[in-house]
This record gives structure tokens, C-alpha cells and sequence, in this order.
């Protein structure tokens, strides 16, 4: 009797293998270990007499000020709910919901946030509203008792944010409300509902979902506040974490140690959130609509008051988005006399905030003039400005392209044992980063990636000089993995499997599949969250900032440190200037951006191909014109 052969290791088994190291090499050694090595660094405290003390910190917790930083926010997170969610359902009902005069042109007031945000935004409110700003200076002009620093603290970032983080409601909320079946809102109508009963008992409800989720993201965002805490002087937990990641113990008490305390303590607050959203979503809370859905028609307001009432609080919320857009550019065409007297000279303007440079010279404390040679330069004639815009725009491209690979990668497997616990496991390690704050995840690798020791990424400190660029470019993957699953996951729902199973059967491998059938059906989703994932990161500052190093500092950092640097012994004469113009481009790249999404990445593939056949059409007329005139010409 003959022993039955050995199976053989063969080229799916070693390729399934080699998979399954890569993931765990990944999911471990990038998302897992560094997380819980400072969750371990809380309680391996050691004291200045060199004992270990694994509460020591807890202790200085409760005794210390650290709780302040919790508190406030807390505070800044449930006020933000509040009033972003006010302001944020408003611009929707005033532009798709109500008939509203000019809608067109408040939408694209209202959406000038997704344009720029961080550093870029809270600059640019600074440059209105800070002590010597302009409407303060107006003001103050106006009313001479008023408190020109009324715009720091709480109540600057409140404001700031309450505008700044509507952009969820302008995308989501606009879709759900389109989504509304107007036969619904016809029937309530019909059967004697005033508009106001309509709104609340139908249109309301069917909102509930999306609006419980942007709740949620607006507490979150709230609670993990950067730019605007730490531009406007207000003492929330990222900003103290970032501080406290750059201290030492010669300056304060164990303080990498407390700056995992509060790391922890966001990632315990994101958790639960996120988990009651979960749960949330998985009850279901539909409404039911008619077979036949109407697109929605926009409601008039009937009553005289109301409307006038609706159309001055539309505008007045129009010009609080605008005023800055509206100032930034007209004072990035200006002189640095001007923008330092934050006055408008129409008989002045200048493109030297953008090109070219020129010479300052400034009284010494000699009462001598020195000359200080290309002081006064543009956003693309200062060399520290330009290696920010280069340094962020490659690593924002990189770590963007790399998060749609893996994510497409996975995406393929995932559908392809959709019915397996491996392709559950796949899904769930990509989304693990959403349980975590961005701070924390940069914490992490930054403390964790500073040794020799690390024998999974070649005993190599990411952390040291040229190296961080690295480790930042591997931090902006990890935290766009995520949202590129969940959009990227969408668009595979829309190949027909028929397709897949005609290339099968062709003969096609999975790999020739994938390119030929499935990748050109995705491809316009995957430009689009390209687009996005580039957009977000390229001016990107939490981040950037926990990673602070002079071989890393990125585009929004050089933005940050213009103005505190202004002037100082004759150098970045025109920062103001200049920091106007790179807002200015900030704004007309993310423009860009947002146009290859929803205008040209927002075509099928359909539409991509009968815009391309109009093309060749059109060429081709155009070539026979030309043929025949010649021919006319030659006879």
C-alpha cells in the first residue's frame, strides 16, 4: 500500500504566507505596539530617587493642574456641539431646503472652510480680529471703551470653530437633505401641516442619522482641538501634550509620562464615542419613502417676516464666512506698511508678497541704518517658505498615494472573502486607527520610534535628523487609512460581479481581473479620496507639530512661525504679507482639489467615456476644417 505524497508548498500557499507577515508586520508593529508602549509608559513612572511608581502620575493627575486641560476640552467640545450644529443646519435649510434669494452664492460663502482650514483658517480670522486686527481696529475706532483683546481664550476659539467646523454639515448634511423624498413633504402639506410642523415631524427625522453622526464628529473634533487652541491661547489637551512631548524631566515632573496620560484619556473618550455611534447606526433609523421618489422642490416661506427675517440672518452668516476670504486677498496684494496698519492704500499694489524681494533697512539701537539684503520676499522667493511647500507637498502626496494602494489592495481581498473571518480581520486592523486620536497615534511613534532598538525597522531612529520625514509620511498613512476604506469600500459595491465572472471565465487571472475590469470602474473614487487625503495633509498642523524638528518642518509650520518671527532684527519684514499670500494659495490649490473631486472625479466611467468620444468628434471637425480650407487654398 502506497503512502499518500506530502502536499507541496506551492506558489498561492508561499504568496497567502508571505500576506499574512506583511499584515501582522504592519498591523502590529505600526498601529498596535507603539499604542500600548505608551499606554505602559503611564505606569512605569520612576521617580527623582530613581523608585518606579506606577501611579505617580495618576497621583499628579488629580493634584496637579492636568485636569484643567481635560476639563476645558470638554467644555470647548460641548459648547461647539451645540452652536456647529446650529450654524451647520442653518446653511443647509437656507440652501437646499428653504427658496432662499442668491442660494447659489451663499452655498459657495458657506463652503469656503473646505477651501482652508487650521492653520491657514485661524490665521486668517487673527488677521480680522485680533487686538490691532481689522474690524477690531474699526471698532475700537467706533467704540473707544471696547476690549480689543476680547478675540483669545475660549471665547476666540469658540467662534473661530463654530465657522470653521460646518464643512461636514455643507457635504453630508446638503447629501441627506437632497435624499429627502419630496412626495413625504407633499403628503404632510397636503393633509394641512404648517411648514414649521413639516420641517420637524418629517424632514427632521429622516435627518437624525447623519445629524447624530456629525454630532458625534464635531464632539471629537472639539475635544481634540490643535491650531485654533494653540494659535488663540487656550489651554486644551492637545496643545499640552505637544508642549509636554518637546519638555524634559530637568523642566517639570516626568512629563513624557503625563503626555501619555492625556493621550490615553482622548483615545478613552474617542472609543466610547465612536462606540455609541456604532451601535447607533446598527439600530437602523430609517424613514420609509414611496416607491417612486420626487426630487425635493425647495419650500417657500409664506410668511412676510420670516422670510425677511430668514434672508438678512442668511446674509449676515455670508459675510462672517467671507469677510476673511475677501481681506486675505485684498491684503496679500498690499505693502507691509499697509498690512501693519491693517489699511487698505488702493493707491499701492504689489505682487512682491507672492514674486521678487527686496532689500529693508532699519534704525540699529546705534542710531545707525543697516541694510538687511532680501528682507522683504514673496511666498515664492523666500527659500524657508518653499521648502515647507516642498517638504509638505511630498510627503501629503506619498503618504495620500500609499493610503489608496493598501486600501485598494485590501479592498480587493476583503470582497473576495467577504464571507471569511480574514477578510473581517483586514477591515477591522484598517479602521483600528479611528479608535485612536491623531494625536496620540504621533505620540506614540515619536516616543517609540526614537531608539536604536527597534529591531522591525532595522534598528534604525526614525526620529533622528532626515529620517523623521519618514516616520511623518508613515503617521499621515496610518490616519488616512480609515477614511480611505470607507470611501474606497463604496466603489466596489458598484462592480457588477457578472463582470468578474465573464473575465473568469475568459480565462483572466484574479490579477489580470483587477486591472483590466475592476481598477478603471474604482479609479474615479480612488482619485477622489487621493484628492482629499493630499488636501487635508498639505496643510496639516497637529501633527507636523508633535513631530517638531528642524529636518520636518512642513508648510503649515513655516505659516505658524511667520508672524512671531516679524521684523526681528530686519528679517521677514513682510511675514504678515506673505502668510496672506500662502493662505491665498492654500485656498486656490485646495479649489483645485475639490474640483477634480466633485466636478471631474465625480464622472463615471460612462460619462468619462462619452466626454472623451465628444472630444475626438470635435477634433476631428476641427481637422476637416482645417483640410478643407487648405485644399480650398492650394486650388
Amino acid at each position: 500500500m502506497t503512502r499518500p505524497k506530502a502536499p507541496r508548498l506551492g506558489v498561492r500557499s508561499l504568496t497567502k504566507a508571505a500576506g499574512v507577515l506583511i499584515y501582522a508586520y504592519i498591523f502590529l508593529g505600526f498601529m498596535v505596539i507603539p499604542c500600548f508602549n505608551t499606554l505602559a509608559s503611564v505606569f512605569t513612572t520612576v521617580n527623582p530617587d530613581g523608585t518606579r511608581d506606577p501611579l505617580a502620575v495618576i497621583r499628579f493627575f488629580f493634584a496637579g493642574n492636568m485636569g484643567k486641560y481635560v476639563l476645558n476640552s470638554l467644555k470647548l467640545a460641548i459648547c461647539l456641539v451645540v452652536t456647529v450644529n446650529i450654524v451647520g443646519v442653518s446653511i443647509v435649510l437656507l440652501t437646499e431646503y428653504f427658496d432662499i434669494k442668491g442660494a447659489r452664492i451663499l452655498r459657495l460663502g458657506y463652503m469656503t472652510t473646505m477651501i482652508y482650514s487650521g492653520v491657514a483658517l485661524v490665521t486668517g480670522y487673527l488677521f480680522l480680529y485680533d487686538s490691532d486686527g481689522i474690524i477690531t481696529t474699526f471698532l475700537a475706532e467706533l467704540f473707544p471703551n471696547i476690549n480689543e483683546d476680547w478675540f483669545s481664550g475660549f471665547n476666540a476659539v469658540w467662534f473661530t470653530m463654530t465657522f470653521a467646523c460646518t464643512s461636514n454639515h455643507a457635504l453630508f448634511l446638503r447629501n441627506a437633505i437632497r435624499g429627502i423624498d419630496y412626495n413625504t413633504v407633499e403628503a404632510a402639506r397636503n393633509m394641512g401641516a404648517k411648514p414649521m410642523k413639516v420641517l420637524w415631524k418629517v424632514v427632521f427625522p429622516t435627518l437624525m442619522p447623519t445629524m447624530f453622526s456629525l454630532t458625534v464628529m464635531t464632539f471629537i473634533t472639539g475635544l481634540c482641538a490643535m491650531s485654533a487652541p494653540t494659535l488663540l491661547g487656550y489651554d486644551s489637551i492637545n496643545p499640552e501634550i505637544v508642549r509636554l512631548a518637546g519638555s524634559s524631566t530637568a523642566d517639570e515632573a516626568f512629563p513624557q509620562a503625563r503626555a501619555a496620560l492625556l493621550s490615553v484619556i482622548l483615545a478613552m473618550f474617542t472609543i466610547v464615542l465612536l462606540t455609541v455611534l456604532s451601535s447607533y447606526e446598527r439600530k437602523g433609523h430609517y424613514l420609509s419613502v414611496s416607491k417612486t421618489k420626487a426630487k425635493l422642490v425647495k419650500q417657500k416661506i409664506t410668511n412676510p417676516v420670516a422670510n425677511i427675517l430668514a434672508h438678512i440672518y442668511a446674509y449676515v452668516l455670508f459675510i462672517i464666512y467671507m469677510t476673511p476670504v475677501v481681506m486675505i486677498v485684498i491684503f496679500s496684494f498690499q505693502t507691509y506698511g499697509a498690512i501693519r496698519m491693517k489699511r487698505i492704500d488702493f493707491s499701492q499694489w504689489t505682487m512682491l508678497n507672492y514674486i521678487g524681494s527686496r532689500d529693508y533697512a532699519y534704525l540699529t539701537s546705534r542710531g545707525t541704518y543697516k541694510i538687511r539684503e532680501g528682507s522683504i520676499s514673496g511666498l515664492f522667493s523666500n527659500d524657508t517658505t518653499l521648502a515647507g511647500i516642498k517638504l509638505s507637498f511630498l510627503l501629503s502626496a506619498v503618504a495620500a498615494a500609499l493610503a489608496c494602494i493598501i486600501v485598494v489592495v485590501a479592498c480587493n481581498y476583503i470582497f473576495r472573502h467577504r464571507n471569511k473571518k480574514s477578510g473581517m480581520a483586514l477591515e477591522y486592523s484598517l479602521l483600528f486607527p479611528w479608535l485612536l486620536p491623531t494625536i496620540l497615534i504621533c505620540y506614540s511613534y515619536r516616543t517609540f520610534f526614537n531608539s536604536d532598538s527597534i529591531f522591525y525597522v532595522g534598528c534604525t531612529n526614525l526620529y533622528y535628523e532626515e529620517n523623521v520625514r519618514l516616520l511623518i509620511i508613515i503617521a499621515y498613512t496610518v490616519v488616512k487609512l480609515p477614511f480611505s476604506l470607507r470611501m474606497i469600500k463604496a466603489s466596489f459595491y458598484a462592480i457588477d460581479e457578472e463582470l468578474e465572472d465573464a473575465a473568469k471565465n475568459l480565462g483572466a487571472s484574479p490579477l489580470v481581473t483587477f486591472l483590466k475590469v475592476k481598477l478603471p470602474i474604482i479609479l474615479p473614487s480612488v482619485l477622489a479620496v487621493f484628492a482629499l487625503n493630499f488636501n487635508a495633509l498639505f496643510t496639516e498642523y497637529d501633527m507636523s507639530a508633535t513631530f517638531a524638528s528642524s529636518y520636518g518642518i512642513t508648510y503649515a509650520m513655516v505659516i505658524q512661525s511667520m508672524c512671531a518671527e516679524e521684523g526681528m532684527y530686519g528679517y521677514n519684514v513682510n511675514a504678515s504679507g506673505r502668510r496672506c499670500a500662502s493662505t491665498v494659495f492654500i485656498m486656490l490649490v485646495s479649489g483645485l482639489i475639490l474640483y477634480l473631486v466633485y466636478g471631474v472625479g465625480s464622472r463615471d466611467l460612462g460619462e468619462r467615456l462619452d466626454i472623451r468620444d465628444r472630444r475626438r468628434k470635435r477634433a476631428e471637425r476641427i481637422r476637416n476644417i482645417f483640410t478643407r480650407r487648405k485644399a480650398g487654398a492650394s486650388l
